[in-house]
């Protein structure tokens, strides 16, 4: 039963056009409710076990509050939107632990692991503190999205489905400038084999030679082609995440920071932090990092212990 009814509401939400990765995590927190109900069909489940699963999570797994969300959400999905059954007052215990203080890098740490990277890595990373991305924001720029005019970057259908401009320092125009004849020339060669770049399948319907433009290309294409994750096309990605915590991690260690935890969502903390501390305004912040809520930007107030209001990418400041 379960692969069946999975693989429908995969299909259910590549039609309403969620993200790879969204389809990926509620599926993940659909299929453990199902555990959770004993295998039972969804369908046939009565509406109390979404909350007493959402208990469970609190209680019984210390679950934080927006990992509790981001369950409560999955279930959302497939209850209201896949199963047509609302859902009501569900009446679940909230959960009780709160969000960790981020971990942040001083600007003199930040210097440290840039120091030991060079070339493509190391763009990878000052967009990731210069700009405050989320490292698949970065690896899924296309060279449209980079305006070297007026300094910013575009990011298309972020976190929450949503699209937003941020910084680009202007110390990165050079490097940006090298990268992106980089992959127009990788899109140049594929083409001349009859692939390109991987585009979402409705795109590609409305505009089937988009791959055989530039602009489409990822500043940071895959050493390899591969199979389009919905369409089985052969085509090219951008670079995987892993690629990124590998050599971020030699890094690390090659910069003396071995005792700190540090990963790539590390620098969008530290762009946050260092924009608060230089005077940015935390409307500001909230909007270049894609904030819903006002809220969850404040957390990097009490890493600073106080309220700050600039502008500016802090990469500039190095």
């Amino acid at each position: 039963m379960a692969s069946q009814f999975l693989e429908e509401i995969r299909s259910s939400m590549r039609m309403r056009g969620y993200s790879l990765s969204t389809e990926k995590t509620y599926l993940l927190w659909i299929r453990r409710f199902i555990h959770f109900t004993g295998n039972v069909h969804p369908s046939n489940v009565p509406l109390s076990q979404i909350g007493s699963y959402l208990t469970y999570l609190a209680v019984k797994r210390g679950v934080s509050v927006n990992t509790q969300k981001t369950a409560l959400n999955a279930l959302a999905y497939l209850f209201e939107k896949h199963l047509k059954r609302e859902m009501g007052d569900l009446g679940f215990k909230l959960a009780t632990k709160q969000r960790t203080i981020p971990n942040v890098l001083s600007v003199e740490e930040v210097r440290s692991v840039l120091s030991e990277l060079a070339g493509r890595n190391k763009l990878i990373l000052q967009l990731l503190y210069g700009s405050g991305l989320r490292v698949g924001e970065c690896l899924r720029l296309r060279i449209q999205d980079i305006d070297l005019n007026r300094f910013a970057l575009t990011i298309f259908n972020g976190k929450g489905r949503k699209d937003r401009q941020t910084l680009l320092s202007t110390k990165l125009k050079t490097a940006l400038e090298k990268q992106i004849e980089f992959a127009a020339e990788i899109q140049r060669n594929d083409n001349r084999r009859g692939v390109g770049c991987s585009l979402p399948p409705g795109l590609s319907r409305k505009y089937p030679n988009a791959f055989k433009s530039d602009a489409w290309a990822f500043i940071f294409p895959a050493s390899k082609l591969c199979h389009h994750p919905m369409t089985g096309e052969i085509c090219r990605h951008h670079l995987h995440p892993t690629v990124v915590r590998k050599f971020l991690s030699v890094a690390v260690d090659s910069s003396g920071l071995k005792m700190k935890r540090v990963t790539a969502h590390t620098f969008r903390h530290s762009f946050a932090t260092h924009m608060l501390a230089r005077g940015a305004d935390l409307r500001t912040v909230q909007e270049l990092l894609g904030h819903n809520d006002v809220a969850t930007t404040q957390i990097y107030t009490h890493v600073l212990g106080r309220h700050y209001a600039g502008t500016s990418s802090p990469l500039d400041c190095m």
